[in-house]
């Protein structure tokens, strides 16, 4: 009897836990998006993480919610390694060719 009490406990227990995680996360493949039919599509969640990965392979610790909730963060982020050609689009708000103010990719 205690058994039985003791399997179904630890079963309901397994239910619970399997409806409380969320169905589907987001996965990435770089700075894009991995959607169900398998297209990959540019978004800002998954180009803030990438940044992320690269700053981390420089040295710099810091995580991609970090990124997505401080600007100054980014910022910081993309002076470190904006010149990386996998964050460049990320990064060209943050990156000036001269002192002048100009902005690389002509965006700022």
């Amino acid at each position: 009897m205690v058994k039985a009490r003791l399997s179904g406990g630890v079963f309901a227990a397994l239910c619970v836990l399997s409806v409380s995680t969320p169905a589907q996360a987001i996965e990435c493949d770089g700075n894009y998006q991995i959607q169900n039919n398998g297209n990959l599509i540019a978004t800002p969640y998954c180009q803030d993480q990438y940044l992320a990965e690269v700053a981390q392979e420089y040295g710099m610790r810091i995580s991609g919610s970090q990124i997505r909730k401080n600007y100054g963060k980014k910022r910081d982020a993309c002076r470190l390694v904006g010149n990386d050609n996998r964050v460049r689009n990320t990064c060209a708000p943050f990156l000036y060719n001269n002192r002048k103010g100009n902005c690389t990719f002509g965006v700022c």
